[in-house]
């Protein structure tokens, strides 16, 4: 019993200190976004990664994310929903914006062999990698818009709803474009293991 009231107590305390933290946040008191920062950053950039898997270039946003935070912060309304729930809605919306921008697609296509050479002594293991077990060369033999959305549902974790918003196509499509490229994969593998 004690246990239970003494949670419930260090909840209503944690919600205070989070309501306090927001006012004065509000009020432009700079020494309260760097401690939102501590407090919050690892999640954020969690969230920002699910979308820009590229460390470096995540973090990037993340920064950005807690400019728009401060710049932001008076619109926040607590009817709404938490300010937490409304940073991690902030950070997802940037990482998308990020992703359809053509920064995203200009950085896309100039990650080199260094960048493998990178992940491989980071402790990445090739036989989990798509090169690594030779799909990527059957995935690039997709349409473009078949292979994104393969990307996004099976390499990002993407709903199908999420990909419909995310790339704004109807979700009709979306799962049109999926199946037809599922087809299309399934034929190529077998061809593939026939020839093996």
């Amino acid at each position: 019993m004690r246990c239970i009231l003494f949670q419930s107590l260090r909840a209503v305390m944690q919600d205070v200190q989070l309501y306090e933290l927001v006012l004065k946040l509000k009020e432009g008191h700079q020494p309260s976004l760097s401690i939102l920062y501590d407090r919050y950053a690892a999640a954020l950039l969690g969230v920002i990664m699910k979308t820009v898997p590229q460390q470096e270039t995540a973090e990037d946003l993340l920064q950005e994310v807690f400019v728009k935070i401060w710049q932001k912060a008076h619109q926040y309304q607590e009817e709404k929903g938490s300010f937490f729930t409304w940073m991690l809605n902030i950070a997802r919306n940037h990482a998308i914006d990020y992703y359809r921008s053509k920064r995203f697609t200009q950085q896309s296509k100039t990650n080199t062999v260094e960048d493998y050479v990178h992940l491989k002594e980071a402790g990445g293991t090739e036989s989990m990698s798509v090169d690594g077990i030779g799909l990527g060369k059957t995935l690039e033999q997709l349409p473009p818009e078949q292979r994104r959305i393969v990307y996004l549902t099976y390499y990002m974790g993407y709903t199908q709803d999420e990909i419909s918003k995310t790339l704004d196509v109807p979700l009709g499509t979306v799962k049109s474009r999926l199946r037809l490229a599922m087809k299309k994969l399934s034929e190529l593998l077998n061809m593939l293991l026939f020839w093996i």
